[in-house]
């Protein structure tokens, strides 16, 4: 038997098949397909159109204004003042004589209001004590200069405390009741009986009361009365500017 002439029709099916199908892909029934597949993958993607971003300046910082009189200042006391007594400005200062800020206000700063404003007569200055309570000298610092102010020596007193202020527990301060001519034995009796031990305490509790929280602590008072706070040792510029919000 012929194995190959059995075979034949089978294979000429075959081949026919496969020209069907070849046929029907060229003829078109397969290329929209691949078509669109090709056309995917050559295409770019559309490209999107970004808006610029306009540049913009960082607005300008405004000057604040400045501060509103908060009111409420403390009274002067019968402190010791500098300064004219009817002056239009007081400058009410609560002060621990220990006090390294209070130290700085009084060389770098005061003497230029002293000079500026005080002598000119626009500003008297009003000294109250406010010795906190971990500056083991700052009590009896305070009682002395209000024993040497019974002398008429508050300011020779205060500045000589500020000028040693590394050296004032009792004895040294006794020595400088010496110093600056004082009746050693009143100004000694004073200090020891505590004779103003109270008085510096209700300084201090006054401070408390309207508001300072630390030294140097500050009142600016104007004519009317009303006030504003300054906290620490400001430079001068700061006292200047608050001055002369009073001053216009």
């Amino acid at each position: 038997m012929n194995t190959t002439t059995y075979a034949n029709p089978w294979f000429t099916a075959a081949i026919g098949l496969l020209g069907i199908i070849i046929g029907y892909a060229l003829g078109g029934g397969l290329a929209p397909q691949f078509g669109n597949v090709q056309a995917a993958l050559i295409e770019p993607p559309a490209k999107i159109a970004l808006k610029p971003t306009p540049s913009q300046a960082p607005p300008p910082t405004p000057t604040p204004p400045p501060p509103p009189p908060s009111g409420n200042p403390p009274s002067e006391d019968d402190d010791a003042f500098l300064g004219d007594e009817n002056a239009p400005v007081t400058l009410i200062e609560f002060t621990d004589y220990q006090c390294p800020f209070c130290g700085r206000f009084y060389s770098q700063t005061l003497a230029q209001i002293k000079s500026d404003y005080v002598d000119t007569g626009k500003v008297k200055i009003v000294m109250r004590d406010y010795p906190l309570g971990f500056h083991n000298n700052a009590q009896k610092a305070s009682e002395a200069t209000e024993c040497a102010e019974e002398q008429q020596k508050f300011w020779e007193m205060h500045d000589k405390i500020f000028d040693n202020q590394s050296l004032i527990d009792v004895p040294s301060l006794k020595k400088y009741a010496g110093d600056l001519g004082l009746d050693q034995a009143a100004f000694d009796d004073c200090l020891d009986s505590g004779t103003y031990a109270q008085e510096v305490q209700d300084d201090m509790k006054d401070g408390q009361a309207s508001g300072i929280t630390g030294t140097p602590g500050f009142w600016i008072v104007g004519p009317d009365g009303k006030g504003e706070k300054l906290s620490g040792a400001q430079p001068f510029a700061s006292f200047q500017a608050a001055f002369d919000r009073y001053l216009q």
